[in-house]
């Protein structure tokens, strides 16, 4: 089960790391063109979207990922409704954004608002629906290498045409726009020849109402749990706009999430691959396989965030050299750590998912935005771009691990994951780093060595002692 959990990892993670790898040569080659501002504009589109992104499946996916595990002789009849749905529901969904932009789009993009509009839309009216069907059947499937394959191609694409628009074209925060909306319309469309010709999974339009209702009803109460993720990773830019701050400095705030997005890439592959294995080992009712697998993700997310944490000052300025931005791995430190949350919170609440009690998931996602609502208009009215990175941190923090406490985790008799110790040694470890990442660089090379010196001993005691218990049997 771990030989494929980090065969599927580094398949899902490290493969379209190839993709990553370029964008290291491409940025110092865009980011001189592009200003503080195009981060801003981009960043506060960016949120307001997201704002409503949370409608595009309506939570469905659950319902898709749960009958295909729960009704693998008749799922692909279900999967084919919801298809059709939701590529109708697309059309309501793309009115939504245009409107959502048009009203809260900064006053440095009004002169391209349209067509802002008409990228964030086109791909979503007429392929949205495929590539989410296509991504999670694969997903379930256990095949990375079809979802890996095209974002690779797509990932080279959009570096190609990033370097085009922005820098030969100086088409700034636009640049970003239409390389996105090609590249997500190239990746959406192919997935159609497969849905229709090889899977059997042509949408149904004269679908059952009863069925999609039925549904959405269950689907229903996961909405305000994902939408809480908007609050936390988007809502923050909104805040910085509604108590004025400059968009030079939420530009400088959205280049300091750069880091973080790249490793919430890496640690989303990861629960990519451990997702379906997690279901598996629920159906089985595999306690020890479900908490080896959620241990050993969350111990390599953290050596690899503390290692990238540890050398950002060294790193983050030979990718981003726009001016303006030369500090940022200040704040990178701490957005990066607090991407730890994720395998937590997956460990926790995908079993909540499996056995449908989905409405206990608002005591923790709810919760979760609320704090980060409430502390993002105190903290950034007192301290601007820090008190938007502290409140990112708490916030995540507690979306990680809240899961654990609720009553309906443990009626479902979830299993033991001593998530207090982990939060502590998160805490601990972000703490350090913040002040470690003004060391010189030869002290942070010895920790560096130290740290994977210790995770091979770990790694040869383990193995010693699986063989101790292998030859005993």
């Amino acid at each position: 089960m771990l030989k494929k959990l980090f065969s599927h990892t580094a398949i899902y993670g490290f493969a379209p790391q190839v993709v990553k790898v370029a964008q290291i040569f491409i940025l110092p080659l865009t980011t001189p063109f592009l200003t503080p501002m195009d981060y801003g504009v981009a960043g506060v589109v960016t949120a307001v979207v997201g704002a409503v992104s949370v409608f595009q499946s309506l939570g469905l996916n659950m319902i898709l990922s749960n009958s295909f595990y729960k009704s693998p002789g008749q799922y692909k009849w279900l999967w084919r409704q919801i298809y059709a749905f939701l590529m109708l529901w697309n059309i309501v969904y793309a009115l939504l954004i245009s409107i959502i932009i048009w009203v809260f789009i900064p006053a440095e993009a009004q002169e391209n608002r349209i067509w802002i509009i008409l990228l964030n839309v086109f791909p979503l009216v007429f392929f949205g629906a495929s590539g989410n069907i296509g991504n999670l059947y694969y997903q379930l499937k256990q095949k990375p290498v079809q979802i890996v394959v095209r974002s690779v191609c797509i990932g080279f694409i959009v570096l190609g045409l990033n370097l085009y628009f922005i820098r030969f074209l100086k088409m700034g925060y636009m640049g970003w726009f239409t390389s996105a909306a090609i590249s997500s319309a190239l990746l959406q469309i192919s997935y159609v020849y497969p849905l229709y010709f090889k899977l059997g999974l042509r949408p149904i339009f004269n679908f059952k109402r009863k069925t999609v209702i039925k549904s959405l009803k269950v689907a229903g109460p996961t909405l305000p749990h994902f939408y809480s993720s908007y609050f936390l990773n988007s809502f923050d830019k909104f805040i910085l706009k509604i108590l004025g701050v400059p968009v030079s400095q939420i530009g400088i705030y959205n280049a300091a999430q750069t880091p973080g997005n790249l490793m919430a890439s890496g640690v989303a592959a990861a629960n990519q691959a451990v997702g379906p294995m997690l279901l598996q080992c629920y159906k089985n009712d595999d306690r020890i396989g479900e908490r080896k697998l959620n241990f050993t993700v969350f111990t390599c997310v953290l050596i690899i965030t503390s290692l990238s944490a540890l050398f950002s000052k060294e790193w983050l300025p030979l990718l981003i050299r726009s001016k303006g931005l030369e500090n940022i791995y200040t704040y990178a430190v701490i957005i990066i750590m607090a991407y730890n949350y994720r395998p937590m919170y997956v460990a926790a609440n995908q079993r909540l998912f499996y056995v449908e009690k989905t409405k206990a998931l608002l005591k923790v996602s709810t919760t979760a935005a609320v704090i980060s609502i409430v502390l993002n208009f105190i903290l950034i009215y007192f301290f601007g771009i820090v008190g938007a990175v502290i409140t990112l941190f708490i916030s995540l923090m507690y979306m990680g691990y809240s899961g654990f406490f609720i009553k309906e985790f443990k009626e479902s008799k979830g299993t033991q994951h001593y998530p207090v110790i982990w939060l502590l040694i998160t805490i601990v470890t972000t703490c350090l780093l913040y002040f470690a990442v003004e060391l010189d660089v030869k002290v942070k090379v010895m920790i560096l060595m130290a740290v994977l010196a210790g995770g091979f001993c770990v790694f040869l005691l383990n193995k010693s002692s699986a063989l101790k218990i292998k030859l005993k049997k």
